[in-house]
């Protein structure tokens, strides 16, 4: 069967598995685990103290807590990805196996939270490393042992990108010969040249 939470695709094997384990739990409890799914999906981190508890009286092992973490993870992001309202989001859980009360219980957390979970989807989406700063050396070497030929010049590049994720700036650093460096900066004046057309 193709399911809208999956992308119009087969529901996969592992999410089924688990389906059996999230049945285990009273639907209220599974509210409150996806509340905490939802939590981490929109960027703050799960107590996991909480989810144990949670978990304790269906006598979850640990392996059976980080599944049905996932298998909710996957099925929630999936769903608000593909846009997928919360009544056809039941349907579809029920059609796997999971109790009536149970996709209610997820659904309603669902839907409370899918714009949300989509804006920050979007945030997340697209985003490119920005260059922060470059740095350059040329090298002309006159003479070696190892080569008989060295009359060309090396030119050594250190980019320092930064990261969307965690603002960090990561070094890049590596050596092109005098002709790539030449090909290099005129495309680089060239897209600058389209930037500046653009804006």
């Amino acid at each position: 069967m193709r399911f809208r939470f999956c992308g119009g695709l087969d529901c996969p094997d592992w999410v089924l598995a688990e389906i059996s384990i999230l049945s285990k739990i009273t639907s209220v409890k599974m509210k409150l685990l996806c509340v905490q799914v939802i939590k981490d999906l929109l960027g703050d981190s799960i107590d996991y103290e909480k989810v144990y508890k949670l978990t304790a009286d269906a006598k979850y092992e640990t392996g059976d807590v980080k599944a049905s973490i996932a298998a909710l993870n996957f099925i929630l992001s999936s769903a608000a990805k593909y846009n997928v309202d919360g009544e056809s989001l039941s349907n579809e859980l029920q059609q796997l196996g999971l109790p009536k009360e149970h996709s209610s219980a997820l659904c309603r957390s669902y839907q409370d939270k899918l714009e949300a979970l989509q804006k920050k989807f979007k945030e997340q989406s697209f985003r490119v490393s920005k260059l922060e700063a470059v740095d350059w050396r040329v090298d002309y070497i006159l003479g070696s042992s190892e080569l008989k030929d060295v009359n060309e010049p090396s030119v050594q590049l250190r980019l320092h990108i930064k990261n969307p994720d965690d603002d960090s700036v990561e070094p890049v650093s590596f050596n092109i010969s005098a002709d790539k460096f030449r090909i290099l900066l005129s495309e680089l004046k060239q897209t600058q040249q389209l930037m500046d057309g653009v804006a």
